[in-house]
């Protein structure tokens, strides 16, 4: 892809620049707060209790979703979006689960579990995640209504109708998978909660490459066709390869996932 180059004309002294900083530090103390306001009103959302009892083929067999916590009371779960046109993994999915190892390290250690599942058989999704050197914990839930009751997998009958529910309001879509985060809770009981999912563009808190994009004169520099992630992102293997039908997804753009596949919205 060509990027765009940046030109900036507003040249001053390190004291003007200084004074403008200043002001523009005023403001990001101003997002920090209001985020940590965001995240309060987050954790006082109400919980549902989760009655269906979900199995999930592991490769330590089949586990229930109490069993996914692990020793951990609180579980995070990324709906990461198998391509089952292309026989892999979306690209932007990828490009967020690039992200989970690193915060694993600590996670694990903060009475959190991190869990990546998606509806495909385990041993095409373990051959993907060798193929990409990830170590996080990914599981099937091919034979599961997990996808489905949490709004990430679509049927075709719900395909055919053209809009499908995704992101908490009824949308256009045109392929059978996006991605989504989803968070539980289990008690001393051993009883389940969901208490929090986000959707597409809500699970960009995630990408920390994003993140330092946003510190940078160019920023995102999403200047293509799509206007999204789908204009630059590929498997982190295919970087030094020509881009390819596959890079893109075959021109779909549910295949960005964060936002790729919608308007960009919260």
């Amino acid at each position: 892809m060509s990027l765009t180059s940046v030109e900036n004309l507003n040249v001053v002294s390190e004291a003007e620049w200084l004074v403008a900083r200043q002001a523009l530090l005023v403001k990001e103390k101003e997002l920090t707060r209001a985020r940590d306001r965001l995240n309060e009103e987050r954790r006082k959302l109400p919980w549902v209790r989760v009655e269906k009892n979900y199995v999930f083929d592991t490769v330590d067999g089949k586990k229930t979703l109490a069993e996914l916590f692990g020793t951990n009371s609180q579980l995070i779960i990324y709906h990461f979006m198998w391509r089952h046109d292309l026989g892999e993994g979306c690209v932007g999915c990828s490009f967020f689960s690039d992200h989970i190892d690193g915060a694993n390290l600590h996670l694990a250690h903060h009475d959190v579990s991190f869990v990546v599942v998606s509806r495909a058989p385990l041993w095409i999704l373990q051959a993907f995640k060798e193929r990409m050197g990830w170590k996080f914990s990914w599981v099937s839930s091919y034979n599961s209504d997990f996808n489905f009751d949490y709004h990430v997998s679509f049927t075709p009958e719900e395909l055919a109708i053209g809009q499908v529910y995704y992101n908490y309001e009824m949308t256009k879509a045109s392929i059978d998978e996006l991605p989504g985060t989803s968070v539980f809770y289990k008690n001393d009981d051993g009883e389940i909660f969901h208490t929090y999912s986000a959707y597409a563009r809500g699970d960009e808190s995630g990408i920390g490459a994003y993140m330092l994009l946003d510190l940078t004169p160019k920023g995102r520099n999403e200047n293509g066709p799509d206007s999204d992630m789908a204009d630059w992102i590929r498997h982190h293997d295919r970087y030094d390869s020509k881009p390819s039908a596959v890079d893109c997804c075959a021109g779909t753009r549910e295949c960005g996932g964060l936002g790729g596949a919608l308007p960009r919205q919260p």
